[in-house]
């Protein structure tokens, strides 16, 4: 059984909205998903789009798929031009692409609308384009625009335009939900009626679907149970609109779920690095809750899961998370019971299975902490200083005692405002006062504490603050809420976050800004 999958991440997906592609970065992702092991890999309309067609160019000599065959996508010929002389086919041609992918209408509102033509002239048109096509050595794809919609408003001319398509020779008819207004069964129904009706064999349909009603993911593996062997989708699921069906949910449902061989072997963990670093290069962050490659999507939270995870992770998690490159994580929060502190500690290195007290203090405080309005969902480091803080003889040396800070905010004459702090401390006998001035007071005492420390922890040299959240907690109002701020940094190649909580946002800061240095310190001892 054999499956094409198809990626339009560069075409289709590309149409999501604030989303840009550079050449460079069509180039960067079209390796992502080769890595990934897709079989076709839809670039761009060359001759419409100058990008796409520079995209072409340079593909030709720089990517060397191992993989995925490079498709050029566009329209058939325009009606009453000779196919020869229309230079938008001249442009698929000129991509030197081994296949090409064609839209053409398949709702005959849309022929007479959009298109303002014929039914007959649809037909010639693809007919006529198709034919040439594959008579310049090309494999052609015909996506049917307004597949489904078409189907319902006229069974008789939707299937003309599928049979004419394939007995000029193309490869695939793929059936497109391009309103993306389709369900599961309607899907199945439409396959079912129109293979029936045509006699045509479902091995030789595609689909394409839109997520207008969230049903993008199901809708194509509906299609694919009903005989489809060719599936079309995005990285992410990008796209205009809601987007596309996204791909990585497909290829892992179809390949875990159903048991079909929709991959090469051993590209199937390669997803979620494909899947962020795309995120990446599209400049959008990384859904957290994405199905299977998400940072959230094998996380769990409740206490009644821990328990069972510890038993057996496959009780509550799907699949394995590292078979699509994932992995499990425990969170830790008020929910938490002693089987989720214990599994997270094990997680973070520390074994709390001989430490029966200690693992009961440390669930106690978590409760407690959570209740005042800590999370120690987002700050592992936090949480590990205060395991180790209840573990004999691992607890984090504090590099310092404070004797007193002070920050103050200048706002002056000619509009600046400065932000100043001074650090008053006492490091391994000796008192330090150090001031420094930043970007905002919270800037100011991070800088007034690295250098009252700096000539005892030179290690401080390599720490960068990458990341700074403030939070209102909930039920909390006005200028007297109570805040929570998250301190992520960076240094010694890894990152770590810090938690603080306290009605004054400063104070807040300041206990994230300590557990990070002592805990940064800590490590890079080790």
């Amino acid at each position: 059984m054999t499956f094409q999958v198809y990626d339009t991440t560069l075409r289709d997906g590309a149409q999501r909205e604030g989303l840009s592609y550079s050449v460079v970065d069509k180039l960067a992702v079209a390796r992502l998903l080769d890595d990934l092991g897709v079989g076709f890999i839809e670039g761009g309309w060359p001759g419409a789009v100058p990008k796409d067609t520079e995209f072409f160019r340079r593909a030709r000599a720089e990517l060397g798929l191992k993989h995925a065959i490079l498709v050029a996508f566009g329209a058939t010929r325009k009606a009453g031009v000779a196919v020869a002389t229309d230079p938008q086919v001249r442009g698929l041609l000129d991509a030197e692409t081994p296949a090409v992918a064609l839209v053409a209408k398949a709702d005959l509102r849309h022929v007479e609308r959009a298109l303002r033509t014929t039914a007959e002239e649809n037909l010639a048109m693809i007919r006529d384009t198709v034919r040439y096509l594959v008579g310049q050595g090309r494999r052609v794809f015909v996506d049917g625009e307004h597949f489904f919609d078409g189907y319902r408003h006229d069974p008789a001319y939707t299937a003309a335009v599928l049979e004419t398509a394939l007995a000029a020779g193309a490869e695939r008819f793929v059936l497109c939900d391009t309103n993306g207004g389709m369900l599961p069964s309607q899907v199945t129904a439409a396959i079912a009626d129109v293979t029936a009706r045509t006699g045509v064999a479902p091995e030789l349909l595609g689909m394409h679907a839109q997520n207008d009603t969230a049903c993008a993911v199901a809708n194509t593996i509906a299609a694919v149970e009903a005989g489809v062997r060719h599936f079309q989708g995005t990285a992410n699921g990008y796209g205009e609109r809601p987007g596309n069906a996204d791909l990585f949910a497909i290829v892992a449902n179809l390949q875990l779920k159903l048991g079909l061989p929709v991959l090469p072997e051993g590209c199937l963990e390669q997803m979620v690095r494909v899947s962020h670093a795309i995120a990446e290069i599209a400049n959008i962050a990384p859904d957290t809750h994405q199905a299977y490659v998400g940072a959230a999507a094998f996380a769990h939270k409740a206490g009644l899961h821990a328990s069972a995870i510890k038993v057996d992770p496959l009780l509550y998690n799907h699949v394995d998370p590292s078979v699509v490159g994932n992995g499990m994580r425990i969170l830790v929060t008020e929910m938490a019971g002693r089987a989720s502190v214990e599994l997270k500690s094990r997680e973070l290195g520390l074994d709390l299975s001989g430490h029966p007290e200690a693992l009961a203090t440390v669930t106690k405080r978590v409760k407690e902490l959570e209740a005042g309005g800590w999370s120690f969902e987002a700050a592992d480091a936090s949480f590990e200083l205060l395991v180790r803080s209840e573990l004999p003889g691992l607890a984090a040396p504090r590099p310092f005692a404070l004797e007193s800070y002070r920050v103050l905010v200048e706002h002056r004459e000619d509009g600046a405002v400065v932000s100043e702090a001074t650090v008053k401390i006492r490091v391994r006998g000796e008192r330090v006062i150090a001031t420094a001035e930043g970007n905002g007071p919270v800037n100011a005492l991070d800088e007034a504490l690295r250098v009252a420390l700096v000539r005892h922890y030179p290690e401080l040299r390599d720490f960068q603050l990458a990341d700074y959240k403030v939070r209102i907690l909930e039920g909390s109002h006005g200028t007297g809420a109570v805040t929570r701020v998250l301190v992520e940094t960076a240094g010694a190649g890894r990152d770590w976050t810090t938690v603080g909580v306290h009605p004054n946002v400063v104070e807040a800061s300041w206990h994230a800004l300590v557990e990070a240095l002592t805990y940064g310190l800590d490590r890079a001892r080790v």
